[in-house]
């Protein structure tokens, strides 16, 4: 667990709340492979989808998607949704969170070093740098060493929301930018989305039934 001493409510509640992301996750999964081509506006304002964002800006760029300045409005607001949990995992807990995360892989422990250095490093402009898709767990990170710094949420929010709108904002100009055949593409999509989406249902509960499977006899050998 991340804390050091007794839990209390507030522990308890974060715990919560970050398994109310992992379920949120977990069904969004097959909803996102679907709404990617039925509705990737809503896809982007429900989840502040990058991907759906530069969909978006695609569609409206060929006269698809009339309401783009909603779409990019509402998704910047909604793409903040949870990272208030991280922050306040790191109120609370300090560096604990990251810990857990690290278990115990020496690997993974080493890439959380690394991203905590640069977090550490970094300062504000972490969460522009927080955003770019690099094989680090720096956005996480970032936001947990902010509540651990004591940052206040609000200047927490004010720096996140103006890191995630700009990148937002820069997807969906490549989106547009690129245009017609990125449309092409969700055309094509789409007429496989229903497949993709039940094949991920399918993945999902057959990993479900294995884990369970597989706690169960390690429960019988302990």
């Amino acid at each position: 667990m991340p804390w050091n001493s007794k839990p209390g409510r507030a522990d308890i509640a974060c715990l919560v709340w970050f398994g109310v992301v992992g379920v949120f996750s977990l069904v969004l999964i097959p909803m996102r492979a679907w709404l990617m081509a039925a509705a990737p506006d809503i896809l982007a304002m429900g989840t502040g989808s990058r991907t759906a964002v530069a969909a978006s800006g695609a569609l409206a760029s060929v006269g698809q998607m009339g309401h783009w300045p909603w779409v990019l409005l509402v998704a910047s607001v909604l793409s903040l949704k949870f990272d208030w949990i991280y922050w306040w995992a790191g109120k609370l807990w300090g560096r604990g969170m990251i810990e857990v995360w690290a278990g115990r892989s020496k690997r993974a422990a080493r890439n959380y070093a690394r991203a905590e250095r640069w977090a550490e490093k970094l300062g504000p402009l972490g969460f522009f740098i927080a955003y770019i898709p690099i094989p680090l767990p720096l956005m996480q990170v970032v936001f947990v060493i902010s509540g651990a710094a004591n940052m206040s949420l609000r200047r927490f929010l004010v720096y996140d929301y103006i890191a995630s709108t700009v990148w937002l904002c820069f997807y969906f100009w490549l989106g547009w930018q690129l245009g017609e055949p990125v449309v092409e593409i969700l055309d094509w999509y789409a007429r496989i989305a229903g497949y993709v989406a039940i094949g991920l249902v399918v993945v999902i509960v057959v990993g479900a039934v294995i884990k369970g499977r597989r706690d169960e006899a390690a429960k019988r050998q302990g």
